[in-house]
């Protein structure tokens, strides 16, 4: 059964994130890749050939966003828009690729601001978040605010799964898995009402 970004599974979809935020900390690239694959597939649904370009754009905002302090934000969001711009394509979402892309990479920058300075807070980042999935699922804020509350409990705990070592056999990881799972769960209730 095919899915799509209003039916997709959220136990899939965040297991295949929790690989990929894995392989993106290890800088393991190929490892990435596979991941963004199964991740867009089972989270949009769209035909191999877009799911595999859409995942290499994905790997690319996430190699050019990587280094810090000295990032590419802009050419992040060109790879982000060309992926947004697929997803448009698939014609269930009604989206503008450039505006979705912006707030997809705006939540990358508030999560690494709030890695590097205290003052920025969790809220911050499900602020951001709540922004993007109300926009690319055409709903309000609040209903998606459980969601990326979730999402920002997983960054946490990969953000502690870093400072420890980065190891696979951590039981953080499968910590982070589990609130993923639970982040889409509520985001996937969220746009079905």
């Amino acid at each position: 059964m095919r899915t799509s970004p209003l039916s997709f599974d959220p136990v899939v979809v965040g297991n295949r994130e929790t690989d990929a935020w894995a392989a993106y900390y290890r800088h393991e690239w190929g490892r990435f890749l596979v991941a963004a694959v199964g991740m867009v597939a089972a989270g949009f649904g769209m035909r191999p050939h877009r799911t595999l370009a859409a995942a290499w754009y994905v790997l690319r905002a996430n190699q050019v966003w990587s280094p810090y302090p000295d990032n590419q934000p802009d050419a992040a969001r060109a790879y982000m828009r060309r992926f947004y711009e697929l997803v448009a394509l698939s014609g269930t979402l009604s989206l503008e690729p450039v505006e979705a892309a912006r707030l997809e990479v705006e939540w990358w920058r508030v999560h690494r601001a709030h890695q590097h300075d205290e003052n920025v807070t969790r809220e911050q980042i499900v602020d951001a978040l709540a922004e993007l999935y109300a926009y690319v699922f055409c709903v309000e804020r609040d209903t998606v605010r459980h969601a990326a509350r979730k999402r920002v409990e997983a960054m946490g705990l990969s953000d502690q799964w870093v400072r420890a070592g980065r190891h696979r056999d951590d039981p953080l990881l499968a910590s982070e898995r589990r609130a993923l799972v639970a982040s889409y769960s509520a985001l996937r209730a969220a746009v079905e009402r």
